[in-house]
């Protein structure tokens, strides 16, 4: 079974792939994602990283959450699903 994680507080100028390389010292990365302004391309501040393990994704929310990274206390928890739209 694979585990979302939300990765909040970025830094701006953090990539898909600065993301997924934080995160692999905790295990094996499936996706990291940096989600970006349609109309600008610029980061919103936040990601996302899935596990294919859940254990590891937990060994990682445990290691990063509150961490500072790049000048920046990131917040690392297991990700909800998203709100409906209406």
């Amino acid at each position: 079974m694979s585990k979302k994680l939300f990765v909040g507080n970025i830094s701006w100028g953090m990539t898909d792939e600065d993301l997924g390389a934080l995160f692999s010292d905790h295990g094996t990365v499936a996706e990291a994602v940096v989600i970006k302004d349609r109309a600008t391309g610029r980061s919103k501040g936040f990601g996302f990283v899935t596990f294919d393990n859940d254990e590891e994704a937990d060994a990682a929310i445990e290691a990063l959450n509150e961490k500072e990274i790049e000048g920046r206390n990131i917040v690392v928890n297991e990700a909800r699903p998203p709100k409906p739209r209406m």
